[in-house]
């Protein structure tokens, strides 16, 4: 059994309380902690906390807690991560794990040098489709991953700090970037360096200081792309999607908002429908068990396997930084409206990678390009000659 200590009460914290407490079941939140004295109270009522408090230190220290979860503004983080340092407890934070990669990189030192368990809460690599697409792609279905694109788009976060660019830190890029970022860079393969970044952003809508649409591509050093699409402009509720693309398949994976589950309702006896949702009336797309389709379930179980079998949980605070350092780039990018190098100081994946051959052999004086069946039944193979490049079709018996 662990003995948490969550680190903010809003709609993150509760999510995590709800999977916490609710799929693992031995586990128990002792204490909470929050800004606001009767927000403390609330959570601590609704989950039955023995112990709530504003001060932050004074809920880390506590000698009943064995692991402490951030769910806290991004302008905290850190200052909690250096708490839990001092005090040797385990911590898990939520996403982004800094404003920036130079905060990422001092909480990532930090927690190495005090010997302490970190978990980084990237809930979208755990989700069920995900865990299911990504298992494909390591035993080989698709081939050698030529792109991959996650999108997260919905119309804008739930708290007040996410639109305040000095305590978010920036704005949808960060928020729902990192997400997407992960999603790819997982496919791709966590090992292969991310070599740079081309970003467009802007704000379009929204009367804030931060951007609130961006487009981004991310090269890795075998020639892979990574791409994400992140929105707090799009309506009609929250929209995760991904694709992959390799060179023997491709997968699409709608995680969220057309998941077949489709209802009407007059709004008689309607109330929440799922996360982000912005009518509970005409034709909805409710989630069946929406914390195990955001994949909190699965992510908690693996990091507090990991924590009690003394081994590293699959997100730690070594990808939050890298997260952080693809969307450092991103954001240069946007305001240089170039390509812009990622700046890693700590890199512990492949180096020297270099892009796979494409050239597939099909005769001593041939490559080739393509083979199909025709729509009259016959087999024809597009050649290229490996010494004039001269592209030619034969059609087979």
């Amino acid at each position: 059994m662990q003995r948490i200590a969550m680190l903010g009460s809003g709609f993150i914290g509760r999510f995590y309380a709800d999977s916490l407490q609710g799929y693992r079941s031995k586990d128990k939140i002792v204490s909470i902690y929050s800004r606001r004295e009767e927000s403390a109270k609330k959570f601590a009522q609704d989950y039955n906390v023995p112990h709530y408090t504003t001060n932050m230190e004074e809920a880390i220290a506590n000698p009943d807690v064995t692991v402490v979860c951030i769910s806290l503004p991004n302008n905290l983080h850190e200052e909690a991560v250096m708490l839990c340092c001092r005090h040797k407890k385990a911590v898990m934070t939520t996403k982004p794990l800094g404003r920036n990669a130079a905060e990422a990189k001092r909480m990532l030192e930090a927690v190495e040098k005090a010997g302490i368990f970190n978990g980084y809460l990237e809930d979208l690599v755990y989700t069920p489709k995900f865990l299911k697409a990504h298992e494909s792609v390591k035993n080989g279905a698709l081939g050698r991953i030529l792109w991959a694109k996650s999108r997260e788009t919905h119309p804008g976060p739930h708290s007040d700090w996410f639109w305040d660019l000095e305590q978010a830190g920036g704005g949808c890029i960060l928020d729902l970037g990192c997400h997407c970022v992960e999603i790819a860079r997982s496919y791709i393969g966590k090992d292969i360096k991310p070599v740079e970044v081309m970003c467009w952003a802007d704000t379009q809508v929204k009367p804030i200081d931060a951007e609130d649409h961006a487009i981004g591509l991310v090269r890795y050093e075998n020639g892979a792309i990574g791409q994400f699409e992140v929105s707090w402009t799009f309506r009609g509720g929250l929209d995760l999607r991904d694709e992959v693309m390799g060179t023997e398949g491709t997968i699409w994976i709608n995680s969220f908002l057309r998941t077949g589950f489709e209802m009407f309702t007059t709004g008689k006896g309607a109330d929440y429908v799922a996360e982000k949702a912005e009518s509970n009336t005409g034709w909805l797309f409710p989630v069946g068990d929406e914390l195990n389709e955001l994949g909190y379930n699965h992510m908690f179980m693996d990091m507090f396997n990991a924590l009690e079998s003394g081994k590293a949980p699959k997100e730690t605070f070594y990808d939050g930084y890298v997260v952080n350092a693809i969307l450092d780039a991103a954001y240069r990018s946007a305001k240089s409206k170039q390509w812009e190098p990622v700046q890693l100081d700590i890199w512990r994946g492949k180096t020297g990678v270099t892009k796979d051959s494409h050239l597939t052999e099909y005769d001593a004086e041939h490559y080739l390009v393509k083979e199909e069946v025709t729509h009259y039944g016959a087999k024809k193979v597009i050649l290229k000659n490996k010494k004039s490049g001269k592209i030619s079709e034969k059609v087979l018996e």
